[in-house]
């Protein structure tokens, strides 16, 4: 669609400089575009993985683990109200 518009605007005169300007703009998009198809988001996001995970230790999921044994994670209960 980027490229169709960027076609259409090659043959179309606007005052001002107008369609210049666009196309410059949609040039800018469908290099964009190509550059983001040509990576991998997978790739990049694995790449962050691990690193939270080590910065809160083995006693934050030995804790954890602990509150699923005795089935305490999760959002508390309600405290029943007064007569």
């Amino acid at each position: 669609m980027i490229a169709e518009a960027q076609n259409i605007l090659t043959t179309t005169n606007l005052p001002e400089g107008r369609s210049q300007r666009a196309h410059e703009l949609l040039t800018a998009a469908v290099h964009l575009a190509d550059d983001l198809l040509e990576q991998s988001p997978a790739a990049t996001l694995g790449k962050k993985g691990g690193k939270v995970t080590a910065k809160r230790g083995p006693e934050y999921f030995r804790k954890i683990a602990a509150m699923r044994k005795e089935r305490k994670g999760g959002r508390p209960t309600k405290a029943s109200k007064p007569n």
